[in-house]
């Protein structure tokens, strides 16, 4: 089963939950966050491999080009420039679509690899870890996402995605069975809940939320997600204690008081959702 954890904003403490929560079940992560990937940071993987990313994109061979344009003109991606007397190529606006390739009729146009990524993986405990890494400078991690993820291991998958409703957060539901969303009782927490939840039930995908840094008082997403028919696996107190052992790198479940926090979130997942 594959479980996306996903947040409507960035700092609600979605890796927190994934890193934790994978921890406490045994089971598989993987770091999709692949502009600012962390969760390695606190499960420390050992033994890890490297694998390139690669991707496609085209090259001009000028002495059968003729500066017809047509390939420019037929680019959605402005990844091609008619300039005076050359074609210039925008290599890491490429998306590699071929359209470029098949309107040459002078067999200008071919296409060579170029690595804009890795995936790292290794092991924490007996479970997988993976994570993406996107070259600086890359404006597009799909690619490297969507390879992260076409080959998940069996059992159950901790998917943790990129923060927000952006393309690399769609590209990552089409590979989960089910979501949680990390909120926090803050306004702009509670504004971004709303539109991740949205965008998963476009999806069909089944839902839950966590809640992170909950004050005691603060209803406003219970009450929310109780009209919505959204379950709540648990809530997890704002402390500065939290933040202190979360800031050393070190896995809060660990510690008695939060494991069996972690532990009743566990259980209200598999509860929640279709366990095999």
């Amino acid at each position: 089963m594959n479980i996306g954890i996903l947040s409507g904003k960035g700092g609600t403490g979605k890796t927190f939950l994934s890193t934790n929560l994978a921890h406490i079940l045994g089971a598989n992560y993987v770091d999709c966050d692949v502009e600012e990937p962390n969760g390695f940071i606190f499960l420390n993987p050992t033994g890890i491999k490297t694998f390139e990313v690669k991707v496609d994109y085209p090259v001009i061979d000028k002495s059968k080009c003729t500066m017809c344009g047509e390939c420019v003109k037929v680019c959605q991606f402005n990844a091609l420039a008619k300039v005076k007397n050359n074609i210039l190529l925008f290599e890491k606006l490429c998306h590699a679509c071929g359209a470029c390739e098949v309107i040459c009729k002078f067999n200008a146009l071919s296409y060579k690899k170029r690595t804009m990524g890795v995936i790292e993986e290794g092991k924490h405990n007996n479970a997988i870890c993976k994570r993406g890494v996107l070259n600086i400078g890359e404006p597009m991690a799909v690619s490297v996402i969507d390879q992260l993820l076409e080959n998940l291991n069996d059992g159950v998958n901790i998917i943790d995605c990129a923060p927000g409703t952006s393309r690399n957060v769609v590209n990552s539901l089409d590979y989960v069975d089910a979501a949680i969303l990390v909120t926090e009782p803050t306004e702009f927490g509670f504004h971004d809940l709303k539109l991740a939840a949205k965008l998963i039930r476009t999806f069909n995908k089944p839902l839950a939320v966590v809640i992170n840094k909950y004050v005691e008082g603060e209803e406003k997403i219970h009450q929310y997600c109780t009209d919505e028919n959204i379950p709540i696996l648990g809530v997890i107190p704002y402390k500065r204690e939290v933040a202190k052992i979360y800031s050393k790198g070190e896995m809060i479940s660990d510690i008695d008081e939060y494991r069996d926090i972690f532990m009743n979130i566990a259980n209200e997942v598999k509860a929640v959702f279709v366990w095999s």
